[in-house]
């Protein structure tokens, strides 16, 4: 890293400062933080002021605003930090796709339910943009694991004439749990679930 005066005021103007800086550039050449902090509470606390600034994940990895904080760091030029933050839009599109409630018609039939599926919105935005931020999965692919699960329930009830979506997790549950990787793997083996009106099983 090369540090200058002008890098350093970016830095903290941004809310970063040395010490975060360095920490990165470790984690960066393979050292394993997290373990290494524990028992220092001063290391400890900055270590889970890095997570919450979503610079990494709690699995020691970088994520894409960690990379870009480095790579801004190890340009010789004079550059501008900013601070990328996901599209407005972006979590409101997976937000509109997550059902509100556990009562839904499919197939001409309504399965009553008894909750709201929705909870805290602003704190699933925060983790809804910190798993965009750790750069695995775009917003596109976690809608069609959302789908793909909320389908599966659905036809997974019309077939037992039971209602399954009582089964699933409220939104945020379903984001600290990381619930969409299970599905996302299903999508990547190439297993679908169709969804016909007179379709009579579930390809999974």
């Amino acid at each position: 890293m090369k540090i200058t005066l002008n890098k350093l005021q970016q830095l903290y103007k941004n809310g970063y400062s040395l010490d975060i800086a360095f920490f990165l550039k470790m984690i960066e050449e393979g050292s394993v933080i997290g373990e290494s902090c524990e028992g220092n509470v001063k290391l400890e606390s900055l270590y889970q002021s890095v997570i919450r600034k979503a610079l990494i994940t709690d699995k020691d990895e970088l994520t894409n605003e960690g990379r870009e904080l480095l790579k801004f760091l190890n340009i010789k030029e004079k550059t501008q930090l900013v601070k990328k933050k996901a599209e407005p839009s972006v979590f409101d599109k997976w937000w509109t796709a997550y059902p509100s409630t556990d009562t839904f018609i499919y197939k001409n039939k309504t399965f009553y339910g008894t909750r709201s599926l929705k909870a805290k919105r602003d704190e699933c935005k925060i983790k809804f943009d910190a798993i965009l931020n750790e750069g695995e999965h775009t917003v596109d692919v976690l809608i069609k694991a959302l789908q793909f699960e909320v389908l599966q329930k659905k036809e997974n009830s019309f077939k037992a004439n039971e209602n399954k979506l009582v089964y699933m997790q409220n939104s945020l549950t379903y984001l600290n749990q990381r619930t969409y990787e299970s599905f996302i793997d299903l999508i990547n083996q190439g297993i679908v679930i169709e969804d016909k009106p007179n379709y009579d099983g579930v390809n999974i």
